[in-house]
């Protein structure tokens, strides 16, 4: 099987690293090089920036200072040591705060499972600061809160290993939902502006419910993201390149 293809001035050997090692399988299963992948748009984005943390600007409307380390598929383990511990696309890490960066670009406009908690998250007190992400843990749980694009129950699960990670490091925490709103699939059938809405309001409907927690919750588009960069002549030609490749996000 042929590697696949990177955006030029990104690290390939060191972003196919890190994608063999996460529990994916975008590689293998031939996922990574779907024109409508995902994991394809945050590594080649985020992989850009390996060895060279300081060239990434805190994101936009983001709490967290300079980088000084970056990683692509990083697992922010609970504070147990069986079953599934969450991965997270990318994880910026500065003096005083850790980033955890989940990205989403056709996800959301997919038809999919119900996800669901284990009783692992019960028998866990994840503290007074963690309340609003355990009212929203519980909501979903008893079918009282549901979300139609939005997986709800994946940024709670983030939000619990961040806040695991984040403690043990003496640092703040915040969970960045980087998300797209693509007019098109990539057959060319248009993505359903009404899907595209609901997903809008859900995010700020979640963002709402958990605002004040220890892990500060950042909607981010990935539309504002790339226009940063774009401004910023260091990134100008990444960011050119990437919407070159990745089209209209």
């Amino acid at each position: 099987m042929t590697d696949p293809a990177f955006l030029p001035g990104v690290p390939a050997d060191a972003v196919l690293a890190a994608l063999r090692r996460a529990p994916g399988n975008e590689l293998a299963s031939g996922k990574f090089d779907s024109p409508e992948s995902s994991a394809a748009l945050v590594a080649n984005a985020f992989g850009w920036f390996l060895g060279r943390p300081q060239a990434l600007p805190p994101l936009p409307g983001v709490p967290m200072g300079q980088p000084e380390a970056i990683e692509i598929e990083a697992e922010m383990r609970f504070p147990w040591s069986g079953g599934r511990h969450p991965w997270m696309d990318a994880v910026l890490t500065t003096p005083t705060t850790l980033i955890g960066i989940e990205s989403k670009r056709y996800e959301p406009f997919r038809p999919r499972k119900t996800p669901s908690f284990s009783e692992a998250y019960d028998s866990r007190d994840w503290g007074p600061g963690m309340g609003r992400f355990t009212a929203m843990r519980v909501a979903l749980t008893a079918g009282q809160k549901t979300y139609r694009h939005l997986d709800a129950v994946q940024l709670v699960k983030h939000a619990y290993g961040l806040r695991t990670q984040s403690m043990k490091q003496a640092r703040g925490a915040v969970l960045v939902y980087l998300h797209a709103a693509p007019t098109h699939w990539a057959n060319g059938k248009p993505v359903d502006p009404a899907a595209i809405a609901r997903h809008q309001s859900e995010v700020a409907d979640f963002a709402r419910a958990v605002k004040g927690d220890d892990v500060t919750f950042v909607p981010l588009p990935w539309s504002d993201l790339l226009a940063q960069w774009t401004k910023a002549p260091a990134l100008f030609a990444h960011a050119t390149a990437l919407t070159g490749w990745f089209g209209s996000l």
